[in-house]
């Protein structure tokens, strides 16, 4: 006999993506509620009105379940309702990818030679190019290094350039965030370590001990391009200024405490690629030029090649993940696959908008970017749930959508919990989302859609209130425990 709600207990904690991005307007498609189906009136489970007055989630609300096997709409509430879908913007992204690159496409970075190579000496440029691999990391510039010792390579006469134009240049994703968000770095064809910087500080006798590094797992190269200076204030915490290609970043005095580190954006992502190669072929004995960017496409003999994961591989790690930066590169390479003339992200989410409209019939997909993070995009939950529904939309999305555990009354894990649930978060302050899909022990399989957001407490996230707005926690934590008790209530009244 199936358990009731009254015995269930409900904590906040689905596991979610946690980026700070902003919304402010109001949604434009009228509301209209979606009567229940009459085949689940004797079903057991609480009715959602009693779920959501329960929940003490303000705002807007907006679900949507159907049958996964049979792709049938079960029930909504206010489904129609255009809502911004946060980081479940990059459910939609994957599959548009696997549309247009297909799920074994690499991506690739190529070292090539501009002239001929004697006696150990490249006579002529060294050309770094970027493929627009979003997951570039050191390792992989290291790779490339030890390739290029491989070839008997000592020394480059000529230039060391470095190119990023397979994907248009973008300052950052969205110019409304915080400026040190390491969640939204620039955008470039030559993209490393997700763009980010590992600033890092300790204590000392004298002051602070401060390294900027482009580390990984087994290296940590220090770098110029990027520089922080400790500045004796109390706000704001930190500024930025890019002074003659070179990233320059102050940080307050009184936030450092006794030591700690973060990710910072990089602005010059060429230049830093660039840098750190240098510092790992010279610890081969190669000899390189400073870095220096090129608008011109390389052309040359390759002399090495790092590829990427398949693709399949790399969305599985962005929808796990959230990382903004693969789901913008992955969206921008996937327009130019499909034709469109791309010159930066509201172009190619419109690219993507086009073709949810043609091929998904997603009338209300109305995106600024691939990653959820614009204040602006919106989605409608019952269009999303009849795409998840579909028998050819579930082969490519389900096998790539993380797991999400459920939660027991103590706020643990319960991982034997009887519902499995496969799905894409998305969480903004006082923004939630969770869409994927639900499979019983039983054999029920659901596809669900859950968008929540308070446009009035959006508006109000300026200046210092954006990045830890008063409240949001709460609402955050009070969202995810409803979406959890609408999970247990479609698994107990459409059970098989």
């Amino acid at each position: 006999m199936p358990q009731t709600f009254s015995r269930r207990g409900f904590l906040a904690g689905l596991l979610s993506s946690a980026s700070l991005p902003a919304f402010a307007n109001s949604p434009t498609i009228s509301l209209r509620p979606v009567p229940r189906p009459a085949t689940i009136a004797n079903q057991s489970g609480p009715a959602i009105k009693t779920l959501l007055d329960s929940s003490g989630v303000s705002g807007r609300v907006a679900i949507a379940v159907a049958n996964a096997k049979t792709g049938a709409f079960l029930e909504g509430h206010y489904a129609e309702a255009g809502l911004p879908p946060a980081s479940v913007t990059k459910a939609l992204t994957a599959l548009y990818a696997l549309s247009f690159l297909g799920s074994q496409h690499r991506f690739n970075t190529k070292l090539i030679a501009a002239g001929k190579v004697q006696n150990g000496i490249l006579k002529g440029d060294l050309v770094l190019s970027g493929g627009g691999d979003p997951t570039l990391d050191t390792n992989g510039l290291a790779d490339l290094a030890k390739q290029l010792k491989a070839k008997g390579i000592r020394e480059v006469s000529g230039r060391f350039k470095v190119w990023g134009g397979a994907l248009p240049a973008i300052e950052r994703i969205d110019k409304k965030q915080p400026v040190h968000a390491g969640y939204n770095p620039s955008v470039s064809g030559l993209s490393l370590n997700y763009n980010r910087v590992h600033f890092e500080w300790k204590k000392t006798a004298s002051g602070y001990q401060v390294t900027m590094d482009a580390r990984s797992d087994r290296y940590r190269p220090e770098i110029q391009v990027s520089r922080m200076k400790i500045i004796n204030r109390d706000f704001p915490t930190y500024t930025y200024k890019e002074m003659n290609g070179v990233d320059h970043w102050t940080v307050a005095k009184s936030a450092l405490g006794k030591g700690g580190a973060r990710w910072l954006p990089v602005r010059q992502p060429e230049i830093y690629a660039g840098e750190v190669f240098s510092t790992l072929a010279r610890s081969h004995g190669i000899k390189l030029k400073t870095p220096e960017k090129t608008q011109s496409a390389p052309k040359g003999i390759v002399l090495a090649t790092f590829q990427s994961a398949p693709l399949k591989e790399l969305l599985r790690g962005m929808l796990k993940y959230s990382t903004n930066l693969t789901a913008e590169m992955i969206g921008i390479a996937a327009s130019q696959a499909r034709g469109a003339t791309i010159m930066g992200l509201k172009s190619s989410a419109k690219s993507m908008n086009a073709w949810a409209r043609e091929k998904l019939e997603m009338s209300g997909a109305v995106l600024v970017d691939h990653s959820g993070l614009g204040e602006a995009s919106r989605m409608r939950a019952d269009e999303l749930v009849r795409v998840l529904a579909r028998a050819s939309e579930q082969a490519k999305l389900k096998p790539v959508l993380k797991e999400v555990y459920l939660r027991q009354q103590n706020g643990k894990i319960n991982k034997s919990h009887p519902l499995t649930v496969r799905a894409k978060t998305g969480t903004l302050h006082f923004v939630s989302g969770l869409a994927g899909y639900i499979d019983a022990r039983d054999g029920t399989s659901l596809a669900f859609v859950i968008f929540l957001a308070d446009a009035s407490l959006r508006q109000k996230l300026i200046g210092p209130n954006r990045e830890r707005p008063k409240g949001a926690r709460t609402w955050n934590r009070k969202a995810k425990t409803l979406q959890q008790r609408l999970l247990e209530r479609w698994g107990d009244i459409y059970r098989s």
